[in-house]
């Protein structure tokens, strides 16, 4: 595996999506512009690792197109070997998957912070609207009478 993710590619029998496992390898080297033992080599490298079928033929996604297309641009117009294009897949992949992450945790933040102010609004709700908040005073010799209001009979 090249360190994406694979699951059920399909979300319905017609329903298709860019990880969906369709082309062939003459397709997809055709789709690429590379010969097929190019693609054949890729995947024991690991660079790309497409779905298998039963028989164990290869299934390319356009995903896995589009992929194999970075690989011959930074092969051909970079100048870099296979082993550091692994290298920058790798790295790309757990970008993702950390940026992926950091997405979650800041959804899970905003989530609680939102529970804590539902929270403390409902606990402001309760406060009884007949006490006032008591604040120290400093030493005088002031006094201060309270009466309470009397009962009405």
């Amino acid at each position: 595996m090249d360190g994406r993710r694979r699951s059920n590619n399909f979300r319905g029998p017609y329903d298709l999506t860019e990880e969906t496992p369709v082309y062939v390898i003459s397709v997809a080297a055709q789709l690429s512009g590379l010969h097929p033992q190019t693609l054949r080599q890729y995947d024991r490298l690991g660079l790309v690792s497409p779905d298998r079928t039963a028989g164990r033929g290869r299934r390319y996604s356009a995903r896995d197109i589009e992929l194999l297309r970075q690989v011959q641009q930074l092969s051909q117009d970079e100048g870099i070997n296979l082993a550091g294009i692994k290298r920058i897949i790798e790295l790309e992949n757990q970008v993702a998957a950390l940026q992926a992450r950091v997405a979650e945790m800041e959804a899970a933040l905003d989530g609680a912070a939102a529970a804590m102010r539902q929270r403390e609004a409902a606990v402001h709700a309760s406060y009884r609207r007949d006490l006032v908040p008591y604040q120290e005073v400093q030493q005088t010799s002031a006094l201060v009478v309270w009466r309470p209001k009397k009962a009405k009979d």
